[in-house]
């Protein structure tokens, strides 16, 4: 097992290299970069505007080839001060040849320096640190309510398989697994967030403005008053796919031999159930555990921020895409994809404890 873990921790440095290789080459080449972005807000203003950002100092006067080759590099650049251009590619870090950039931003990650926003004037590493509680506070809640439901209510389908009780759950299953999450959530305040009928729950945030003045047991109430519209819609789309996932896990070994003549032997079934089928059906569902974390406590997160103006990395990894926030779109990328890596290989340690009989090192060696 210690080889196995030592070749997968060295297969995450190729990986996370090549992901952050491509994005980076994607991300040079899409159109509306920082320096573009900047460009159209001066456009927009007067020329004291320009003078501030120009600075003082603006170093050697320019050719007129040098003067039109900056010009025809970004979109709505005509017109403006070649030297302000120039300025402005300082500003950003795009005065330096793309390997450069691209070396300097990968040395700069191993030592975890994320540098600075561009448009925040905040460090990166302080808004991660900033966001973090409520992304945490989202996928920790809804990856345990989801497991917690699911795991128990797919031993139970599989057991009652074709039963009026699996009729009526996979009728709700279905239901979950048909409706987006985005679209829930908006159901959800509709309903009960004053959108239309009931008041019950806040809309905004993830704890009450007089929050500090609370005491434990209120501030805990809450926390989990502001929590339950968001993580109810995470919840309906999460346990829908992993309770057909457990259903048809469990109904798989329920079908198998080895139950057969567990059953034969006199066993109970409570103890051929939990004695010898959930250790060999609950490996498929523990595979899919990472892929399922990542996804809640990321991507799943995204709409749900937005839609409960809820500050997370979700929220803050949109904004820095649309405003081209380059130092916040690839520490975040960093971090997921690193994050995904590390969950994929907790995810094949996890398979040893369930079942001991799995051995990495010797299916590597065979």
């Amino acid at each position: 097992m210690g080889a196995y873990l030592v070749r997968r921790l060295l297969f995450i440095v190729p990986t996370l290299l090549g992901i952050m290789t491509i994005n980076f080459l994607i991300i040079q080449a899409a159109p509306g970069g920082p320096v573009e972005q900047t460009i159209a807000k001066v456009q927009g203003f007067n020329t004291d505007a320009t003078e501030r950002i120009s600075g003082s100092g603006m170093g050697e006067a320019m050719d007129a080839a040098q003067a039109g080759e900056l010009n025809s590099k970004y979109r709505g650049a005509q017109g403006l001060d070649p030297e302000l251009i120039a300025e402005l590619e300082r500003m950003y870090g795009f005065d330096k040849p793309l390997h450069e950039r691209f070396f300097q931003m990968i040395g700069s990650y191993l030592r975890f320096d994320f540098g600075e926003s561009f448009y925040r004037d905040q460090s990166v590493v302080d808004l991660v640190r900033e966001k973090m509680p409520v992304s945490i506070s989202l996928g920790l809640w809804t990856t345990l309510l989801v497991y917690c439901i699911s795991i128990p209510l797919g031993i139970a389908k599989a057991v009652r398989d074709g039963s009026r009780f699996d009729v009526w759950t996979s009728s709700i299953i279905i239901i979950g697994y048909a409706i987006p999450s985005f679209l829930f959530a908006i159901l959800l305040i509709v309903v009960f967030a004053g959108g239309h009928y009931l008041d019950w729950f806040p809309l905004r945030g993830l704890t009450s403005t007089n929050w500090d003045e609370m005491g434990t047991f209120e501030q805990i109430l809450d926390y989990f008053w502001h929590l339950a519209l968001p993580v109810t819609a995470m919840l309906i789309s999460g346990f829908a796919g992993l309770t057909l996932l457990t259903k048809n896990s469990f109904l798989d070994e329920i079908n198998k031999q080895y139950v057969i003549t567990a059953r034969a032997k006199g066993l109970t079934e409570r103890r051929v159930l939990y004695g010898h089928v959930f250790r060999n059906a609950m490996l498929i569902v523990i595979a899919g555990f990472p892929g399922a974390f990542v996804d809640i406590f990321f991507t799943g997160a995204l709409l749900t921020e937005i839609i409960f103006s809820l500050d997370g990395l979700g929220l803050l990894g949109y904004e820095a895409a649309i405003g081209r926030d380059y130092p916040v779109m690839f520490a975040t990328l960093y971090f997921f994809t690193l994050l995904g890596l590390v969950m994929q290989l907790i995810g094949d340690m996890t398979y040893t404890l369930v079942d001991r009989r799995i051995d990495f090192d010797s299916r590597d060696s065979g």
